[in-house]
């Protein structure tokens, strides 16, 4: 049936509109106490007092869901990751906690390169397979849409292989893939001695091929001081921008070199991580409505610092949170854990937290105006809380606080 109601919604809580919510929007959620929504062929048709639905509709010809003493908010939006690669690096990661440095990793076959030779190994088969069961984890967690990137490829064959198994993935699982291409990752192995001619590898071979077979919404780049420099990075993703491609940046994750106020001037959709960004930087993506993106799992498994979510937020930015799980520094894709570190280390209201997940994570995808909130006219991405209010999402510190998980207003959990 095609046609269902939700009915009985202790609470429905949601952030409103289709575009970004920033500064003290972010804590402007709408709740409708013992709420309806009413869905059509996958669409919102209407949301309101069960009441007032009741009296609207024809029970009779609507499949009818009891959600008596649950909270029903939107699917959750997961806005950077890079979920598709080959290997794992756990050894890597027990290194750091002994207190071993970036560069002693690297030298016993740590980094991102362990990675790369992984990846370009596996078969398109195996990266769906591991796909499609990272993708069933995410959705059990109320994830409805998630971002992923390329980029553990660093070369024209196994970056086309990785954007064309999420394509697949996108097609086959009922969770949506946004796809961007990565390739700016890294300076592979072949190239180490001569960084302008990798980017021009991928400005003049990479990223037209991308474009033209519509293989990536989004290009990013790691803008970091020994990755690629502010100027590489402008040049990057200004052909980016030429092709068609939508942009993204890794930014000021470990020097604060400039990455915020460049997410600024070339006009990316999103500015992303920001551990080190300048208060010079945060009011330019404020003033600019660039997405900052906040990835408080990386600072927790790095046992760093985390982005200052307060001070960005009152600035007058739109805060937006994912979970940047990889293989490396954040094996984990944890909703719970990321709201719980939203709100006791980020200082974050459960208002923002909910907001910043949801409609922000929407628009950190350029998709704000179909997905993000439950209101007509919207994708019905709905996730049902155990529990009668989205405030249980912090609250119940770090558990799976999830229901149930619609999608296009079908089950998928």
């Amino acid at each position: 049936m095609n046609k269902r109601i939700i009915f009985h919604a202790a609470e429905i809580a949601t952030p409103m509109g289709t575009k970004a919510r920033a500064g003290k929007e972010m804590s402007q959620i709408k709740i409708i106490d013992d709420g309806a929504i009413v869905i059509e062929e996958g669409v919102i048709a209407a949301v309101d007092t069960s009441d007032t639905i009741l009296k609207q509709y024809d029970f009779d010809q609507y499949e009818i869901i009891d959600a008596s003493g649950k909270s029903v908010v939107p699917g959750f939006i997961d806005s950077h990751t890079h979920f598709l690669f080959g290997g794992f690096r756990p050894d890597e990661f027990l290194m750091r906690l002994s207190g071993k440095s970036y560069m002693e990793i690297m030298k016993a076959g740590g980094g991102i390169e362990n990675t790369v030779q992984a990846t370009r190994a596996d078969s398109f088969e195996s990266l769906y397979k591991s796909g499609l069961l990272r993708l069933d984890g995410m959705a059990h967690l109320g994830i409805t849409t998630v971002e992923g990137k390329s980029g553990y490829g660093l070369d024209m064959e196994t970056e086309l292989r990785m954007l064309e198994v999420m394509k697949k993935l996108n097609a086959d699982h009922p969770v949506d893939v946004v796809s961007t291409y990565l390739g700016a990752h890294a300076i592979p192995r072949e190239f180490k001695s001569d960084h302008q001619a990798y980017l021009q590898f991928m400005i003049e071979d990479v990223i037209p091929k991308v474009a033209q077979e519509h293989l990536a919404d989004f290009c990013d780049v790691f803008c970091e001081e020994g990755v690629f420099s502010i100027k590489e990075s402008r040049q990057l993703l200004n052909e980016a921008k030429k092709q068609g491609l939508l942009l993204k940046i890794h930014a000021d994750e470990i020097e604060s070199m400039g990455g915020a106020e460049l997410a600024a001037d070339v006009g990316a959709v999103s500015a992303d991580h920001l551990l080190e960004a300048s208060e010079r930087g945060i009011h330019a993506l404020a003033e600019k409505g660039i997405v900052t993106t906040l990835l408080p799992a990386t600072a927790f498994c790095l046992n760093k610092p985390f982005a200052n979510a307060r001070k960005m937020i009152d600035t007058g930015c739109a805060v937006a949170l994912g979970s940047d799980f990889n293989p490396g520094s954040c094996f984990t894709y944890s909703v719970p854990l990321i709201f719980a570190l939203a709100g006791i280390h980020m200082r974050m209201s459960s208002e923002e937290a909910l907001t910043a997940f949801t409609l922000n994570g929407a628009a950190a995808l350029n998709r704000s105006d179909t997905i993000g909130s439950i209101e007509a006219g919207k994708r019905a991405d709905l996730v049902l809380l155990n529990y009668p209010s989205y405030k249980y999402l912090i609250y119940h510190t770090a558990m799976n606080c999830v229901h149930s998980v619609i999608k296009n207003g079908q089950d998928v959990f």
